[in-house]
């Protein structure tokens, strides 16, 4: 099967069994499955989503929200402590008037950009990430101060994004073992705060591909885990999932062989992205030559070292390269190659791809 390269190809059965395996676990384990949307981009994608059982979908922006929106997305969590100017706010009014609203809030402040939307709102709690959230124990008085404005708040969320990062103390699944527990304990205390400041929070949410193995009955309600439809280089060196999950990856050509150890390919930056691993070495996996190295990567071209003893392709063979970090990957594309059985059987749009306000 040849393809213009560079070119981010999906096979349609993996994305399908990645899907079909999260729905199950959700479904098994008794939480509700709100799958981030910033992952993909893709109405076909979300369709797919949310007709395996997830309750909604999950974005970063009103902009993505938009866009699912018009697709037929009638549930949607902006997971994203807004701040919003005149525009946005009649653009979050516009989403809320047609349909179910929801958005993160982490100051009273933010939570006053919110009122007259229609939206309502879920507590964003710091659960170890420490990027944006509230102490656990300071949900309660947070959403006393969302309820005077007006709003309704439906629970608590929080992002274990320290699952993925690396720590020299400790072997990959141990850093996203503690990071789960962290992030359950986190919700069990906001969860307990907002009950004690007189609300019943009928969400309880988590996040992350790599901690959405390791939930325990009990606490999370809601999980909004991501990357698991594609997977990526990252995935797999954090043993959150196998090379055989791995759904997407960009479609490459070598157009320089400069060396008998060394070859270079077509997808740079521009294509993958420039995410380092913090988990492997290099920008990228190249499955077809086990132990290789991305060692260099730029605008247009990824530099392969390769292991002594290999082989080096020949000029104008096709190559595929894994990104290390599939959603900046996804950003920087206008379609996806569908493909089933070696062959391809579609293309489609990475409708929200840009939609970052």
């Amino acid at each position: 099967m040849e393809i213009t390269t560079p070119s981010l190809v999906v096979d349609l059965d993996i994305l399908d069994r990645n899907i079909e395996r999260m729905a199950s676990a959700a479904r098994v384990g008794g939480f509700a499955l709100r799958p981030h949307a910033k992952t993909h981009k893709c109405a076909q994608i979300a369709a797919r989503q949310l007709a395996a059982g997830a309750v909604g979908l999950t974005v970063a922006t009103i902009g993505e929200a938009e866009v699912f929106a018009d697709a037929g997305a009638e549930a949607l969590f902006i997971a994203y402590p807004l701040w919003l100017d005149e525009g946005k706010q009649q653009r979050l009014a516009k989403l809320a008037s047609g349909g179910t609203v929801q958005v993160g809030i982490d100051s009273a402040e933010g939570a006053r950009q919110i009122v007259g939307t229609g939206a309502s709102v879920v507590i964003e709690i710091d659960s170890g990430h420490h990027r944006t959230g509230v102490r656990p124990a300071d949900a309660g008085a947070l959403a006393l101060e969302a309820r005077a404005l007006g709003l309704a708040v439906d629970g608590v969320f929080t992002f274990p994004g320290h699952g993925a990062a690396h720590d020299a103390q400790l072997d990959a699944i141990a850093v996203r073992e503690r990071a789960a527990q962290d992030q359950e304990q986190a919700l069990a205390e906001a969860a307990e705060s907002l009950r004690a400041a007189g609300f019943t929070p009928t969400v309880i949410s988590g996040g992350s591909t790599p901690t959405a193995g390791l939930r325990r009955e009990g606490v999370i309600s809601e999980l909004r885990p991501g990357v698991y439809v594609f997977n990526d280089a990252l995935q797999v060196a954090l043993g959150s999932c196998r090379l055989e999950d791995v759904a997407l990856h960009a479609a490459a050509t070598v157009v320089s062989v400069p060396a008998a150890d060394r070859f270079v390919l077509d997808a740079g930056s521009k294509v993958l992205g420039a995410d380092a691993n913090p988990w492997a070495p290099g920008f990228g996996l190249v499955p077809a030559y086990p132990g290789s190295t991305v060692v260099q990567i730029s605008e247009h071209h990824a530099v392969v070292q390769l292991p002594a003893g290999s082989t080096a392709p020949q000029h104008g063979d096709q190559v595929a390269i894994i990104p290390n970090h599939v959603c900046n990957a996804v950003n920087l594309a206008n379609e996806f190659v569908i493909v089933q059985g070696g062959e391809q059987v579609d293309t489609w749009a990475v409708a929200a791809r840009g939609a970052n306000s």
